[in-house]
């Protein structure tokens, strides 16, 4: 698969084969922004094709939420096998019944750790709170890249990136052809599109 760079790509930053990259995937963000815009599921495959663009992929990390049912074992191990490194953290419950599972900070140390080892770093999340740490990576020479729903994608992460490869100019490639079919309920307990709603993905 090849893609088409007046297509999908917002700017233009250079890109050669020589270049090592690292692969960061907020995966949170990436399935409630799909399920929300277009109720389907993420080819997390394609996503990562587009994020390493030829060149030579050194790591790539998935970051996850387990759960106490391990429901979500067989999506971690499928991850795996595309070549990602899944980070997993416990889903947080507290006592008045919120949920919370945040990888912010520990994807943006992740990153910072492998900059001196690459010369590009691929941001794979639409949440505003990436742009400090876009904005350090590129005050360290380092080429940073932003892939995501631009229809939820910040506005600033994406002025912010070096380049941006908007997932909503071909959904075909990027989305699986399976539909999510949640009850409504569901969906308006949890509504949005944050990057921090807690619901596990269950399969890629």
């Amino acid at each position: 698969m090849t893609y088409t760079r007046e297509l999908i790509r917002e700017s233009v930053a250079i890109k050669h084969k020589a270049q090592r990259v690292a692969v960061f995937i907020d995966v949170q963000n990436m399935y409630h922004s799909a399920r929300n815009l277009y109720s389907r599921r993420v080819n997390f495959r394609e996503i990562l094709r587009a994020a390493v663009a030829g060149r030579q992929l050194i790591r790539a990390f998935a970051y996850v939420v387990r759960t106490e049912s391990g429901e979500e074992k067989q999506f971690f191990e499928a991850l795996e096998r595309l070549g990602i490194e899944t980070r997993e953290k416990d889903l947080q419950v507290y006592y008045d019944g919120m949920k919370k599972a945040d990888w912010d900070v520990g994807m943006a140390v992740d990153a910072v750790r492998m900059a001196n080892s690459v010369e590009v770093i691929v941001v794979v999340s639409g949440d505003g709170d990436f742009v400090p740490l876009v904005e350090y990576l590129k005050n360290q020479g380092k080429q940073t890249e932003v892939i995501a729903f631009g229809r939820s994608a910040s506005s600033r992460l994406r002025d912010m990136a070096d380049d941006f490869v908007d997932l909503c100019e071909n959904p075909d490639i990027f989305l699986l052809k399976t539909t999510l079919r949640l009850p409504m309920k569901k969906v308006k307990e949890e509504g949005g599109l944050s990057g921090h709603d807690t619901e596990t993905v269950p399969s890629l």
